[in-house]
């Protein structure tokens, strides 16, 4: 009962993290004039893979290598699976050329060199230099790109800096909820599925990658709900773009992990597959309608369930 109950309560403090981190971090990006293509790919991305970061760190520094990498790699499989098939039942998403032959191709080349690099079962800081360069590149090259546009705030003259030290304080303060629920939400689902005989690494592509994926979730429905398309598949592409190259940057260059390599091939086979099928649906007719979402959910169900069996 207790551990059911700190993974809900992981899982409630992760949510409400990320909200908070979201809206603060989006409109300081406004303030600064960012396009909303930009504010999905990078500051909504980053934001709603925060609680990967949080979650992925915090198992690290606990030796649970399989729980840290599991919960990356799931998260990703959730992303596009889950999120992207339940939002697209829900409102049918649009994209346009530019980003099925840029952004998703990126998102590609990442999972596919984390295929390459993770093979072995560990993760040193060698590796995490090499994402994080590249994450430093993916960034340069976006806002190079972009640009700017007009900020709502353009009319007032300057933002006043008592509103840019709010929304830096509502930043603060989310990372402070996701740090805490990260630790939280760990230490629940660890002890929950260890009551159960569950492995670590289906620990981590599960109940932890499902837990840490909720802001992905939520933020994408309210996006779909208000039409927001850039975001939504900005928040999608950016996030995996993000867990592989600012997670799994960071956490082996603050602490080198191993894991089970037992799995690693099958667990980024899935994770390519789905990587795959999402760019070919996007691709066609350059959108997602009902019926792709629906073959994207139930292969998501599909992979859970043989996980379980």
């Amino acid at each position: 009962m207790k551990d059911l109950l700190l993974l809900i309560l992981g899982a409630f403090l992760l949510y409400g993290g990320g909200e908070v981190l979201i809206h603060a971090a989006t409109r300081l990006a406004l303030l600064l004039r960012v396009s909303p293509l930009v504010i999905g790919l990078t500051v909504v991305a980053f934001g709603t893979s925060a609680p990967e970061l949080a979650a992925t760190l915090a198992a690290s520094f606990k030796g649970l290598g399989d729980v840290a990498f599991g919960n990356v790699i799931g998260s990703n499989i959730a992303n596009l699976g889950l999120v992207l098939g339940l939002t697209a039942l829900v409102r049918p998403v649009k994209t346009s050329f530019r980003f099925v032959t840029q952004e998703v191709p990126f998102m590609l080349f990442t999972g596919g060199l984390l295929f390459v690099l993770a093979r072995d079962g560990a993760l040193g800081r060698t590796e995490g230099l090499v994402f994080l360069f590249l994450l430093a590149v993916f960034l340069w090259f976006l806002f190079r790109r972009e640009g700017s546009v007009a900020s709502p705030f353009s009319g007032e003259g300057p933002a006043p800096p008592k509103k840019i030290l709010f929304y830096l304080a509502g930043v603060a303060l989310g990372v402070g909820l996701l740090s805490f629920g990260a630790n939280v939400l760990v230490e629940g689902a660890v002890g929950l599925a260890r009551r159960f005989g569950v492995s670590e690494r289906v620990i981590g592509l599960t109940l932890v990658a499902l837990g840490t994926s909720l802001p992905e979730l939520v933020s994408t429905l309210v996006a779909a709900y208000r039409r927001a398309g850039d975001i939504i598949l900005g928040n999608i592409i950016g996030s995996n773009i993000m867990n592989v190259l600012a997670i799994l940057g960071l956490t082996p260059l603050i602490r080198p992990f191993s894991f089970s390599k037992e799995k690693v091939v099958l667990d980024l086979g899935v994770m390519m597959a789905f990587s795959l099928v999402a760019w070919g649906m996007l691709a066609y007719q350059k959108g997602l309608g009902r019926l792709k979402g629906a073959v994207l959910l139930a292969g998501y169900l599909v992979y859970v369930y043989f996980l379980y069996r």
